[in-house]
């Protein structure tokens, strides 16, 4: 007769009623995208806590852990510590608890992902510099990136971006990086969105030679470093990029058509990038 041992929990019918809703999730389940998350729903709550190993006791506890680590590694002397200590140091637990749920809770990754973050900004300076609302308004408005007002049926926030009408003169490759820049960092204060994540939809029809000869190696480099950063930075995002063709079933899968614009082949209206960055600053 086989003997089984260890430590089991009962699993309340709360539980398991939560668990069940999040294999059936619809675009109606979730909060909304660009205004701050009043509540954070409960079977969210119940994503936090099977995935990144969240409860409110260890939210607690990691944020206390997270800032001596920060001020034991500033006193060492490293220069990037002490970068780390200077960006970080006075911030409140909420910005902590953005690097710590992107590590599912492993303090000391969290802290790697800090030193990763405050190093992108010193890498890039030009990414930077005078980064304001204002500043990046008209990249937004022209739609590079564009964002969906909805969140898809996982909650994700889905970023658009459509290359066919780009001209790289007139909206160069940084004044894009720094739109999603500012756009990823805004849009991270929403809890919900630290859990969720996000994806992007990339679609590359009429994507032409003249495009891709004016972007330099050198910026796509730098592309993947913010795209690579943010996702690593804030790893809960389980940044997907989504290149749609010809062939969409499975594309309709993953996104419902009622909430996809028009030029994304959709069923709402073309999409409008003034209206995305009223949302967004205003």
């Amino acid at each position: 007769m086989a003997v089984v041992s260890g430590t089991f929990r009962m699993v309340s019918e709360e539980e398991q009623a939560l668990r069940a809703k999040l294999e059936h999730l619809t675009v109606k389940d979730h909060g909304p995208v660009f205004r701050p998350c009043a509540q954070i729903p409960d079977h969210t709550v119940q994503k936090a806590k099977d995935e990144l190993n969240e409860t409110d006791e260890k939210r607690v506890s990691a944020v206390k852990e997270l800032r001596g680590i920060i001020k034991e590694k500033a006193d060492s002397g490293d220069d990037l510590a002490k970068g780390v200590q200077d960006t970080f140091g006075d911030n409140p637990d909420s910005v902590l608890v953005r690097f710590i749920r992107a590590r599912k809770y492993e303090v000391n990754r969290a802290y790697e992902l800090m030193k990763g973050y405050v190093r992108f900004r010193r890498d890039y300076p030009e990414l930077f510099e005078n980064l304001t609302p204002e500043a990046v308004r008209s990249t937004i408005e022209a739609g590079y990136p564009g964002i969906l007002s909805s969140r898809d049926k996982y909650g994700r926030v889905v970023l658009l971006f459509n290359i066919e009408n780009w001209d790289y003169e007139e909206i160069t490759f940084d004044e894009i990086l720094r739109a999603y820049c500012v756009i990823l960092e805004k849009l991270l204060q929403n809890e919900e969105t630290q859990i969720n994540g996000f994806c992007i939809i990339e679609n590359f029809k009429g994507f032409t030679m003249q495009q891709a000869s004016g972007i330099k190696p050198a910026e796509l480099k730098k592309m993947l470093s913010v795209l690579v950063l943010k996702e690593s930075d804030f790893d809960f995002l389980s940044l997907k990029v989504f290149v749609h063709g010809d062939e969409l079933e499975n594309y309709f899968k993953e996104f419902d058509a009622e909430i996809l614009p028009s030029d994304f082949d959709g069923k709402g209206p073309k999409y409008d990038g003034k209206v995305t960055a009223t949302q967004l600053f205003d």
